[in-house]
């Protein structure tokens, strides 16, 4: 019989047995995170497509950005979320006047009694497992990018000294349409480090109307925990060890890959983008496509899952020229574009 090694183990693991372990935790997890969307979808109305791509961002160990009109539940989607996985979450509300030193903490000078003095670092929000940064965009830049280190590295430096962060980490942002006023755009930098973009709309007519009676009489929904912060860590491990068949592997490098005008093959990627998406957007894909399968009880994922979540994982990743802009050419638009040509 056929052998794999395990890289964790003193020795070869059969593989079969390999397979059957992978199938038992999968089907265990689907029946998890079913409980997790029910959960949700009874706090969150009408969002369905909204929270299906943020249990994908928290699954593949990602960071997500939520962009909506205020008054979409951006918010308490974030709060619920810190709930119902038993993550410790904190919250900041990014305002023009929030310093670094708000999010990340900072050194302290103290005199002891005998009248020694040192220095004592006292931790920011940033250390939690679920950092709600909520309206992201009305902070200034310097102030942004005090969360990049945070947002790849799980660590943050102060002082020259490094403070690793919990496990797991995630940062969930809210962001206001940047046409309203007071607000600061995201440095392409600090955009690529969230795995998904997803666009919060308004919920559908019969939705708001069991928003509108369930949130407005005596008594209002909560959410319930299900998971535990060490079962969302096993649950993303799982996720990585989920098997890509080569021609998914093809397809989201070529995705990707015809996103940039050096090596795309696509005529409006060439006229119209200024610059594409790099590696870490073809990584994001991958195991989001993985999370995705698993969440709908696949052991593989498929041609579309990469279809369904290239427009979230791609939109903030690319950035299109002054003339398409003022053609009226959209990034989504564009997007569409890679996906037919990946079919």
């Amino acid at each position: 019989m056929k052998t794999v090694s395990d890289p964790d183990a003193s020795g070869p693991l059969d593989e079969a047995g390999i397979i059957d372990d992978v199938v038992r935790e999968a089907e265990a997890l689907n029946l998890r995170i079913s409980e997790a969307r029910e959960g949700i979808g009874r706090v969150i109305f009408g969002q369905g497509r909204v929270i299906d791509e943020s249990l994908i961002t928290l699954l593949a160990g990602g960071h997500a950005l939520l962009i909506g009109v205020p008054g979409l539940a951006k918010t308490k989607l974030v709060q619920t979320l810190g709930v119902v996985f038993g993550l410790d979450d904190k919250r900041v509300q990014f305002t023009p006047d929030l310093m670094p030193a708000d999010i990340l903490g900072s050194e302290v000078l103290e005199e002891s009694p005998s009248g020694a003095r040192a220095f004592r670092f006292i931790q920011g929000p940033v250390f939690c497992q679920l950092l709600m940064a909520d309206e992201i965009n009305r902070a200034s830049p310097r102030t942004q990018s005090a969360l990049l280190q945070a947002m790849q590295e799980h660590k943050v430096s102060i002082a020259g000294h490094y403070h690793d962060l919990p496990t797991p980490f995630h940062v969930v942002a809210t962001q206001n349409p940047l046409e309203q006023e007071g607000t600061y755009p995201l440095p392409e930098a600090q955009l690529d480090r969230f795995l998904m973009q997803i666009d919060v709309g308004y919920p559908d007519a019969e939705s708001e109307r069991r928003m509108l009676v369930a949130t407005t009489g005596a008594e209002e929904a909560v959410p319930s925990p299900i998971f535990t912060a060490a079962e969302l860590l096993a649950a993303q491990r799982l996720v990585r060890r989920v098997p890509v068949g080569e021609a998914v592997v093809d397809a989201i490098l070529g995705l990707v890959r015809n996103g940039r005008r050096e090596s795309t093959v696509v005529e409006e990627v060439k006229r119209h983008v200024a610059w594409g998406p790099g590696p870490r957007a073809a990584q994001a894909l991958m195991l989001a496509s993985r999370a995705r399968a698993l969440m709908e009880g696949r052991l593989s994922p498929s041609f579309d899952d990469v279809a369904a979540l290239a427009l979230p994982i791609l939109r903030h990743r690319m950035a299109l020229t002054f003339s398409a802009r003022a053609d009226g050419v959209t990034v989504d638009e564009i997007v569409a574009q890679l996906i037919a040509a990946m079919e």
